[in-house]
């Protein structure tokens, strides 16, 4: 998976936008304001910040190597995944969806 591929599914959730509030490395992708989902650019492979609940957060964190607390967010309620193909592409998918739903309702 690379950036393209993941952002063009981020942002084919209803009123999904990209925004770069804190620089150019960074973008943000945001519903009703709020943050959803982030990936730091530029990096191989791609790392994604998602809002997670906090069960299903520690629970991710403990089955899969590339999952680890927020980076640089919330420690508690996101993780950042690293896409190494460890977690299939429908799993990752999966995790966006929930993030997108926990920030914009259902």
């Amino acid at each position: 998976m690379n950036h393209k591929q993941v952002e063009t599914y981020i942002l084919s959730m209803p009123n999904a936008k990209l925004d770069y509030p804190f620089g150019e490395d960074v973008a943000v992708y945001k519903i009703k304001d709020k943050m959803f989902a982030l990936i730091r650019e530029g990096k191989e492979p791609v790392q994604i910040s998602l809002k997670c609940d906090p069960l299903l957060a520690e629970t991710l964190r403990n089955k899969y190597d590339t999952v680890m607390p927020g980076y640089h967010l919330n420690k508690k309620h996101w993780n950042t995944i690293v896409l190494t193909g460890q977690i299939p592409w429908e799993d990752i998918q999966g995790f966006i969806r929930h993030s997108y739903y926990l920030v914009a309702g259902k």
